[in-house]
């Protein structure tokens, strides 16, 4: 195991600091051995966070200087994950357990944030409103003031990069609570944020539990907006949280996505989009690829070739895996992996067929075998609740409007997908399926410039692509009386 520090500390106004909730233990999900320490916030730590950010809000300092330049600044955050990747890699894959060249890819993607927002800041623009001869108006676009963000533990960096560079682009001082289970490797922030220019108190973080830190900070009076990525129950009470203090959140919650296959795909196309749609990350995404609802013509070909997949796919610590191909790390952790398991059981019981995969593996770690379940029904808790696993559950249909009965018969609408050589056929399933993004024939489509979110349980809000600097900025409205006296109307 690579060298690494014992305790890593709390990063608020410029200063590293322990917590006043005392440390948590970090666990290597590859290995089920203790990593590390991390100090643990407790609601003084982020009321001395919250008020670091609002000094630097109010000090203008992020708003006095041209955009561009602040824009120039977000993008040397950026590299400098890039300039760091080699060091940072091996970290994340040890802490979230994820093969190392996965967890470049992540680090990468994050870096790319602060590449596109960077880019973004100086077009945040207002426009003017004709109101006639006597009266000159336009608007602007302020930021909030302080972002609070609570960050997932599937992708640590990447998560948090999705939200600080947009926050920091346009001029808002941020509060960075980080996952318990994957806390170390947003210290990069931090030096990240000094590197490129950023004042003290302009970018801090802080590791605590949900129930302590997160509520403080969510139910902070000077926090102004809130971005939050999890679980639908947690969701829930950041958002009524927030209401107390009439503050907008962005939740981007849970997903129980379904790709529908039709009789003329390409199955051997589709098999491929199977592995980075469930198996990528062990299965730990929102958007994952949860559920395959196949035309009855196409499913015993197609279980068979996913059987074959996920039977190919070597499984085992991250660092033992630094190069790109068919291979998965773990779960985050045990409970996590038991809860996975247990929901596979609980669907054979109710009648679906696990045609390979389903129990943990007999090693060290954290480690669910690449699952596969065949003749799962849409009543079933496995093809309603989301799993954050490598399962995947295979349904089938016999007519276009029964797959988009099925596709939209949970509450989530995080992502869909649909595979088809007929583009009419995808078009009506693009305009049928009830989710915030729909992919056509590549799961996975998109990237940082697209907008992503929820519709019902999913969340609501929009991250990536411009549609997501307007959660980071308020509306104004200048109207100027240009011509003496009265001109109403």
């Amino acid at each position: 195991m690579a060298d690494i520090k014992p305790f890593w500390q709390n990063y608020v106004d410029g200063t590293w600091i322990d917590g006043g909730a005392g440390k948590i233990a970090v666990v290597n999900p590859g290995t089920g051995e203790h990593l590390a320490h991390h100090a643990l916030a407790d609601a003084a730590d982020v009321a001395r966070a919250v008020a670091a950010a609002k000094r630097v809000h109010l000090s203008g300092a992020l708003t006095a200087m041209r955009p561009v330049e602040r824009g120039r600044m977000v993008q040397a955050m950026g590299k400098y994950l890039l300039d760091h990747i080699d060091d940072l890699a091996p970290l994340l894959t040890l802490e979230q357990g994820k093969p190392l060249w996965e967890a470049r890819v992540e680090i990468q993607g994050a870096a790319r944030y602060f590449e596109y927002y960077g880019n973004q800041a100086e077009t945040v623009e207002g426009r003017s409103i004709p109101l006639g001869a006597k009266y000159y108006d336009f608007t602007a676009y302020e930021p909030f003031g302080v972002s609070g963000q609570i960050i997932p533990w599937n992708y640590p960096v990447e998560m948090t990069a999705r939200s600080l560079s947009a926050g920091l682009a346009t001029g808002n001082a941020c509060v960075i609570k980080t996952p318990e289970m994957t806390p170390i490797t947003c210290y990069i922030y931090a030096h990240a944020a000094e590197a490129a220019g950023f004042p003290p108190g302009a970018v801090n973080i802080l590791c605590g539990y949900g129930h302590d830190a997160g509520a403080a900070l969510t139910a902070h009076p000077d926090v102004r907006q809130i971005v939050f990525t999890g679980s639908v129950k947690t969701g829930i009470a950041i958002a009524t949280s927030a209401a107390q203090n009439v503050v907008p959140c962005v939740l981007e919650l849970g997903g129980k996505s379904g790709a529908i296959v039709h009789q003329d795909a390409d199955l051997e196309a589709f098999t491929d989009n199977v592995r980075w749609g469930i198996y990528f990350n062990a299965g730990q995404v929102c958007s994952a690829m949860s559920r395959i609802i196949v035309h009855e013509d196409r499913k015993a070909e197609l279980v068979d070739r996913v059987e074959a997949l996920a039977k190919s796919l070597s499984v085992g610590p991250g660092l033992d895996r630094p190069d790109f191909g068919a291979n998965m790390g773990p779960m985050v952790s045990d409970g996590q992996r038991d809860r996975a398991a247990s929901m596979v059981a609980a669907a054979e019981a109710a009648g679906a067929k696990v045609v390979t995969g389903g129990r943990k593996m007999n090693q060290p770690g954290a480690f669910l075998e690449p699952t596969v379940l065949s003749d799962v029904t849409a009543d079933m808790v496995v093809a309603q609740e989301e799993i954050f696993g490598p399962v995947v559950s295979v349904m089938s249909f016999k007519t276009p409007q029964q797959a988009i009965e099925i596709a939209n018969g949970t509450p989530y609408g995080l992502v869909g997908g649909t595979f088809t050589q007929d583009i009419h056929q995808a078009m009506a399933d693009a305009q049928s399926i009830r989710a915030g993004q729909i992919f056509v024939n590549e799961w996975f489509a998109g990237g940082v410039e697209t907008p992503f979110g929820g519709y019902g349980l999913s969340g609501y809000g929009r991250e990536k692509g411009r549609e997501a600097l307007w959660n980071y900025v308020q509306t104004k409205n200048i109207a100027i009386s240009i011509g003496g006296g009265a001109g109403r109307s």
